[in-house]
């Protein structure tokens, strides 16, 4: 679906908020739409205005203008700035209902992974599609991998990611990764008829899961991996090592209700692979 929405992209003018100001406004660019560049003065400490308020406002004003300069004249895409204020991940999810994607670096190096907790908020809570962006972004990745688990807000993941890849003429790879009883480690219990059985009945959940596909992209080429013995996020992590870009929902099936960001979407994001898109839950509505 064409959208007339803008772009934006965060900034704090750290080594990952330049790389995902830069892949935002290629995008932008490619898309043919305007690239908006954000920063939020956090201001919630600030009980009533005091003077030197107005001086953080305008060191935002020349960091936004600083970023959109390395953007103006390199990439031909119409941009503009502002600066938010409040909670950051806050007034980022406030601002993503104006936009058709909200872009955001990775973050430093954050107990192991590659994400700090802010971005990670911010990856949960926007209302449209997140994408995140690493400092070390791979040139020339092949292939639109999607991770999917059976669930209705998977199939929404799908839909991005099959947009995507048709547009931009890649290749689909959608990986349905579910653990399943080992026949060596449970030979007392499970017959190998039965642990086909189970195997088959997941790649009917797979295919399921793409149905609709063929019909609406004839010339995308779809690839279905399922994979049995690792979990969800490292299979993901290993299919998208050399992919232009990952796309995961922001829960899945066995998310509960009250986390807005699925444990699979969380471990990904602290071993980002490539530049990975986070579809928000669009409320399923079921017929009484």
């Amino acid at each position: 679906m064409r959208t007339s929405k803008p772009i934006a992209v965060a900034t704090n003018d750290s080594p990952q908020s330049q790389a995902a100001v830069q892949w935002a406004a290629r995008r932008a660019a490619k898309a043919g739409l305007p690239l908006m560049i954000l920063y939020v003065v956090d201001d919630r400490w600030v009980a009533e205005p005091i003077p030197w308020t107005g001086v953080l406002l305008e060191k935002a004003d020349e960091l936004v203008e600083t970023a959109a300069g390395r953007v103006r004249g390199t990439v031909p895409v119409e941009v503009t700035t502002k600066v938010l204020e409040g909670g950051i991940a806050e007034s980022l999810r406030k601002y993503s209902s104006k936009v058709s994607l909200l872009v955001v670096g990775s973050g430093a190096a954050h107990l192991g992974g590659s994400l700090t907790d802010r971005a990670l908020q911010v990856a949960a809570a926007a209302k449209c599609p997140v994408a995140v962006i690493g400092v070390l972004e791979i040139e020339g990745g092949r292939g639109v991998v999607v991770g999917v688990d059976g669930s209705a807000e998977s199939t929404q993941a799908v839909a991005f990611a099959a947009a995507e890849a048709d547009r931009e003429g890649q290749e689909l790879t959608v990986v349905y990764a579910v653990t399943t009883p080992d026949p060596l480690t449970d030979i007392g219990v499970l017959t190998e008829n039965l642990a086909q059985r189970i195997v088959d009945e997941e790649q009917i959940v797979l295919s399921e899961t793409i149905s609709g596909l063929r019909e609406d992209y004839p010339d995308l080429v779809v690839h279905k991996v399922l994979k049995t013995d690792m979990e969800p996020a490292a299979a993901l992590v290993q299919a998208a090592a050399d992919a232009q870009l990952l796309v995961l929902g922001s829960r899945g099936r066995g998310g509960f209700k009250r986390l807005l960001l699925g444990s699979t979407a969380h471990a990904v994001l602290t071993r980002l692979p490539c530049p990975a898109v986070i579809t928000p839950i669009q409320r399923i509505k079921h017929k009484k």
